[in-house]
C-alpha cells in the first residue's frame, strides 16, 4: 500500500499558506509523498543494506522486521496508552532487542557452521513466513488504524500534511544522519565498513567481525522497526504490511547499491517519488512497476547501482 496525499479537509487551526494552481494541486502532492515515502523506505532498506554489505545475506524476512514495529506500535497505543512519540522510541528499543536475539540465537550459529549464502537465504524466507502468519495468528487478519490524528496540520497550496506527515519525516532524517555519521565518524562505524570490505583483512587487523555484525543486525533492526511504525502512522497496519513493501526495499538496495547505505538512501528517494507520482498517470495496481522499471533501466546502464561498486554487481 503506498502512501497518498489524499488527506481530510484542513482544520481551522491548520498552518495554511497561498494555494497553487492546477500543478501544485496534483503533482506537488505527490512529489512530497514520495519524499515522505522514500525516507521511510531509506530507514528500511538501510539495514538490509548493511546487513548484505558484512554477511553478504539478502535477508528476505527484513519486510517482517518492519511489520514488527507496527504492531510494537499497536500494542503501545492500544493496550498501554502510550503516546505515539513513546511508540517510535519503543519500537526503537524493542526493535534492537529483537534483532539481537535473532542474531544471537540463528544467524550467529549458522556463520559459526558457515552455512552458504544460498541456504540462509532460504532459512531467511522460513523466518519470513513464520513470523508473517505468527502476525497473523496474535493481531488476526483486518487492518488496524492507530489513534493518531487525520487532520491537515500543515497546508501549502495543494499539499496537506498530517502532524505525523512532518515529524514523521524529521525523525527518519535525524535516524539517517545519524547513522551516516555513526558509519563515518565513529570506530565502530569505521570498523563496519572495514567489515564490509573485506572481512577476513578486517579480522587479520584485529577487529571483531562478529561483534560487528550483531550491532548491524541489532541496528539494522531498530531502524526498520521504525520504519514500520511510521508506515502504520501513514496507512494502516496488517500482518503483512512490511512483505508489502519488502520488493520496494530491496529495489532501493539495489537501485542505489548493494552493500552501500548512502546507495539505499538514494535508491529510496527515487523509488518513493516514482511510486507515488506515477499514480498520476497509471492506475494504482501499475505503481509499482514503475519502480522496477526504473531500477532496470538503472542497471542497464550502471549494473553496480547509482553508488554502488563493480565488485558488488548483485
Amino acid at each position: 500500500m503506498v502512501l497518498t496525499a489524499a488527506l481530510p479537509a484542513p482544520a481551522p487551526d491548520a498552518l495554511t499558506l497561498a494555494d497553487g494552481g492546477f500543478l501544485a494541486d496534483q503533482l506537488a502532492p505527490s512529489l512530497v509523498s514520495g519524499v515522505i515515502y522514500g525516507l521511510i523506505l531509506a530507514l528500511a532498506s538501510i539495514g538490509v543494506s548493511l546487513i548484505y554489505g558484512t554477511t553478504r545475506l539478502n535477508n528476505f524476512a527484513h519486510g517482517d522486521l518492519v511489520t514488527f514495529g507496527g504492531f510494537v506500535a499497536v500494542v503501545a497505543m492500544g493496550s498501554a496508552a502510550l503516546p505515539a512519540w513513546a511508540a517510535v522510541l519503543l519500537a526503537f528499543i524493542v526493535g534492537g532487542l529483537f534483532g539481537w536475539v535473532q542474531d544471537a540465537l540463528l544467524w550467529r550459529p549458522l556463520r559459526r557452521r558457515r552455512v552458504g549464502v544460498i541456504p540462509l537465504m532460504i532459512v531467511s524466507i522460513g523466518l519470513s513466513l513464520v513470523l508473517r502468519y505468527l502476525y497473523a495468528f496474535l493481531f488476526g487478519p483486518d487492518r488496524i488504524v492507530l489513534p493518531v490524528s487525520s487532520d491537515a496540520w500543515l497546508v501549502v497550496g495543494g499539499v496537506r500534511l498530517r502532524m505525523w506527515d512532518v515529524l514523521g519525516s524529521l525523525i527518519a532524517v535525524a535516524l539517517l544522519v545519524a547513522t551516516a555519521l555513526l558509519l563515518t565518524r565513529s570506530r565502530i562505524g569505521k570498523a563496519t565498513r572495514a567489515v564490509a570490505d573485506n572481512p577476513a583483512l578486517a579480522a587479520a587487523s584485529g577487529i571483531d567481525v562478529n561483534r560487528i555484525i550483531r550491532v548491524v543486525w541489532t541496528g539494522g533492526t531498530a531502524l526498520a522497526a521504525v520504519a514500520g511504525v511510521l508506515l502504520a502512522f501513514y496507512q494502516t497496519q496488517q500482518w503483512d504490511t512490511g512483505a508489502s513493501v519488502l520488493l520496494l526495499i530491496f529495489a532501493s538496495v539495489v537501485l542505489g547499491g548493494l552493500g552501500t547505505a548512502y546507495g539505499a538512501l538514494v535508491g529510496a528517494l527515487i523509488i518513493g517519488i516514482a511510486v507515488n507520482v506515477s499514480s498520476l498517470f497509471l492506475p494504482g495496481s501499475l505503481k509499482f512497476v514503475t519502480a522496477l522499471v526504473i531500477m532496470i533501466i538503472v542497471l542497464l546502464v550502471r549494473p553496480q547501482g547509482i553508488l554502488g561498486r563493480p565488485e558488488r554487481i548483485g
